[in-house]
């Protein structure tokens, strides 16, 4: 494999893109072996491979996940990879998830609606809740169609983020525990972003580390299209400390952020740490 991508979003979570188009759009990036990671979500694990299954030439898959997490240590984005769809384990936590993430929802349009006085079209509002996965993005793509902010930062930073929750959240162990009985991988995306503007890194991410090892975690994202090489270095550093798999991704998300796919910062395959090779060694690929 010369090229891969293992963290990437579709419309099923808060991207801008179909699966039909993320095929096409990963092949013409020359990716051979890809992830679709939506957020709460494994409609795309189960979807996708009978697409490639009739494909000719088709890209190699993987099955992921992202789950949103945290818990009273902070917050955590975990991946899963190679889970069983049908193995019951990974699906409890992705109903959880989809709950909350409806319950949120509902919560901040009201929140916007009481303290900034935006209200929305009842038709848009039931299509937003009929999502699969609703968030945050599709929010504040409503609020720029009605004139209530000029860009999806702005909405983010100046209203929606307002809107604070404390314990709607799955917790980390549940995320790690769901992938593990699935027969998947967990992985900790993208490390050393913690709440917000956080870095995590040093000490910091040593204990963030053991911590969540503590309850099965297996693997870390090494290699991310926002990293810095220092940050790099120092992830990388500590999955060769710990015998962790590593992965690497974009984060792409179609056109809610300027990331595009293949964004890895890992160009050369053959430059990959022994941990990448075991994970591709032990995860299932399609």
């Amino acid at each position: 494999m010369k090229k891969i991508d293992l963290h990437m979003h579709t419309m099923i979570s808060d991207g801008t893109d179909s699966l039909e188009e993320v095929i096409e759009k990963v092949r013409n990036a020359g990716i051979d072996l890809f992830s679709v990671t939506d957020h709460d979500a494994i409609k795309a694990g189960i979807l996708l491979p009978p697409m490639l299954t009739e494909m000719d030439q088709r890209p190699a898959f993987i099955r992921g996940i992202e789950f949103s997490c945290k818990d009273e240590m902070g917050k955590y984005h975990i991946l899963g990879y190679g889970y069983d769809p049908d193995v019951p384990g990974i699906a409890e936590v992705v109903e959880k998830g989809h709950g909350l993430r409806i319950r949120k929802t509902k919560e901040r349009l009201q929140f916007l609606a009481d303290e900034f006085g935006f209200e929305f079209p009842e038709e848009e509002i039931e299509a937003l809740l009929a999502r699969d996965n609703p968030g945050k993005p599709h929010i504040a793509n409503m609020m720029i169609k009605r004139g209530y902010a000029g860009s999806i930062r702005e909405a983010m930073s100046e209203y929606i983020n307002k809107k604070k929750f404390g314990t709607a959240y799955i917790r980390p162990d549940e995320a790690i525990y769901g992938i593990l009985q699935s027969g998947g991988i967990p992985v900790l995306a993208h490390p050393t972003y913690g709440d917000g503007d956080d870095l995590i890194m040093g000490e910091e991410m040593d204990e963030r580390l053991q911590y969540l090892m503590d309850f099965g975690l297996m693997g870390v994202e090494g290699y991310y299209s926002g990293f810095s090489p220092k940050i790099q270095s120092e992830v990388l550093s500590f999955a060769d400390r710990y015998e962790l798999y590593v992965t690497a991704g974009s984060d792409y998300h179609g056109s809610n952020k300027i990331v595009e796919l293949g964004w890895t910062n890992l160009d050369d395959m053959s430059e990959a740490p022994e941990g990448m090779k075991r994970f591709l060694q032990d995860v299932e690929i399609i």
